[in-house]
């Protein structure tokens, strides 16, 4: 008789196996259940296997207030139009609320006039009782260079004494080199420490591969593992194996992140949840599915019925909605309907969402819109080139940025220095090898040959270079201000720079005649001054 293994999988990573004759299975499985307290378990036949995996509830993360918005309005929800929904985000039992970090602190300062930290502030006194979580870039921080080991570590330090407290780390090149420092930080820091593997298919993107990375992030000192599918190309089959051999390899909680450009997101989401993923990640409509996270509610009626199916109040995730329609309303001129739809052309390149929308919009300014199917098919060959570099901030643009000079130029014949910086290893260890004959052309273009160290080594201590600068600018010197000023000298320069003492007011001007009272009629509009939002009526005065 053959014998069948079952092995069960629970939460704290603990594993009991069993054996028993094949005409024993049912009555096994009733043994186990008392075993393990009557907890809810469920059987997947895989040939001879039978792997019972733990049924308690999925948990959701919520992104609306950071991926939700970065994904489908270009980033600029201000803090004011977050303030009002924090409070009831806080009460829905989410097991955490992404809220700051990639691309929300240039967006503070370039775009919004706004401090990033006294956001994180306000989001933690306006939601304390729900983890906040945020993304950074590793030895990048939230920039596109590598930065010194001190200066990473001072920016963990700021974000979490204010309040951060699940930090996802992640690398453009899933080189691990780039990610210790920042882990070796938020753990000094007493924070949860969830490392990614960044999502993508290539010859050497297997299973296999990112199973060790996985292995390797939890020796690192990982509380958790994050699956980034940063443009939404992660199929559900894959997803069910990739969950499922973690979930074998290693005993921290596994949280999946997709975006829902090609229409794969939810099912995805299922897949793994069947696996045994601990969390995924949902944000609420209208910052929802499309080239953003799958929607909260949509999510749960897929689940209906299911044994993990998360209990939310529906009632307040309608209340949710209907408040951030009105916010998308207001940030309309940044919203667009190819963010809302599913895009199959993905599948084909492997390109996040909005690198092919901002394609088309670069190529249209260069005078290339009619070469827009070229350079876009010319994307796999650049990644192929430079080692299958995941496409992720920053190698997607910098991969896009060569595609299109290859078809404008010519193939290789020019090479953008950012690219030159990856063959070189400015950026890492790239998962594959440099393609030979492109990396011969950088060297003779660059003099250069190739590091093999970890790129942060060859940086010198920068903080005090960098309080020295805001110092001679006459900025702050406390080391929000200088890491912020690491990164972003002029948008920082603007935003907290003394302004010039104003001059004295002449002599008062004559008594203006009355004002009109007006009709009580007008029109409704909202208004833009120094980067800040403002809600007017606009009245007609009467005759």
């Amino acid at each position: 008789m053959d014998i069948i293994c079952a092995t069960l999988c629970f939460f704290c990573g603990g594993e009991i196996q069993l054996k028993t004759r094949e005409a024993n299975v049912h009555g096994m499985v009733e043994q186990v259940k008392l075993i393990v307290s009557q907890k809810m378990v469920s059987l997947i036949f895989d040939g001879a296997v039978v792997v019972m995996q733990d049924m308690k509830p999925v948990l959701f993360n919520n992104t609306v207030l950071r991926d939700g918005h970065q994904s489908m309005a270009a980033t600029r929800m201000t803090t004011a139009q977050m303030l009002p929904a924090a409070p009831l985000l806080d009460e829905m039992g989410f097991h955490g609320l992404e809220t700051w970090g990639g691309a929300t602190i240039d967006a503070c300062l370039r775009f919004l006039n706004e401090n990033p930290f006294d956001r994180l502030r306000a989001l933690k006194e306006a939601a304390p009782q729900t983890p906040q979580i945020m993304l950074l870039r590793g030895q990048n921080i939230v920039q596109y260079a590598s930065f010194p080991d001190d200066v990473v570590e001072a920016f963990v330090r700021c974000m979490c004494q204010f309040g951060m407290d699940i930090i996802r780390i992640f690398d453009a090149l899933n080189d691990l080199r780039n990610l210790q420092t920042a882990i070796r930080a938020v753990k000094k820091y007493q924070k949860h420490a969830r490392g990614e593997l960044c999502y993508t298919i290539s010859p050497v993107h297997t299973v296999e591969n990112f199973v060790k990375m996985g292995v390797e992030l939890e020796k690192m000192g990982c509380d958790s593992l994050g699956i980034k599918d940063m443009s939404g190309i992660l199929q559900p089959r894959i997803a069910f194996e990739l969950v499922q051999e973690l979930k074998r390899k290693v005993g921290i909680p596994i949280t999946l992140h997709t975006h829902d450009t090609a229409g794969l997101g939810a099912a995805s989401y299922l897949a793994a949840i069947d696996a045994g993923v601990d969390c995924v990640e949902v944000s609420i409509v209208p910052f929802a599915n499309g080239t953003a996270q799958p929607d909260t509610r949509r999510m749960l009626a897929l689940l209906e019925g299911h044994p993990r199916c998360p209990k939310l109040d529906t009632e307040k995730l309608a209340q949710l909605r209907t408040y951030f329609e009105g916010v998308y309303q207001e940030l309309a001129q940044f919203t667009s309907p190819a963010n809302e739809r599913v895009d199959s052309d993905i599948l084909i390149y492997q390109v996040p969402g909005g690198m092919l929308s901002n394609f088309r919009t670069q190529l249209n300014e260069q005078g290339m819109s009619d070469r827009f199917e070229e350079v876009v098919r010319e994307i796999p060959v650049v990644r192929e080139a430079l080692g299958w570099i995941p496409l992720v901030t920053p190698t997607s643009q910098i991969v896009g940025t060569q595609a299109m000079m290859n078809v404008k130029f010519g193939r290789w014949i020019m090479i953008c220095q950012p690219a030159q910086e990856i063959a070189l290893g400015k950026y890492g260890k790239t998962p594959g090898p440099i393609e030979p004959n492109v990396l011969a052309q950088v060297e003779q273009l660059s003099g250069k040959k190739p590091v093999t160290d970890r790129p942060a080594d060859l940086l010198k201590p920068g903080l005090e270079k960098y309080r020295k600068q805001c110092a001679e600018a006459g900025l702050p010197v406390e080391d929000e201000i200088v890491v912020l000023f690491a990164m972003f000298p002029q948008q920082v320069e603007a935003l907290f720079k003394p302004k010039a003492a104003v001059a004295a007011p002449g002599p008062a001007p004559a008594s203006p005649a009355p004002s009109r009272p007006g009709n009580g009629q007008g029109t409704h509009l909202y208004v833009t001054l120094n980067g800040r939002r403002h809600d007017v009526q606009v009245e007609t005065l009467e005759s």
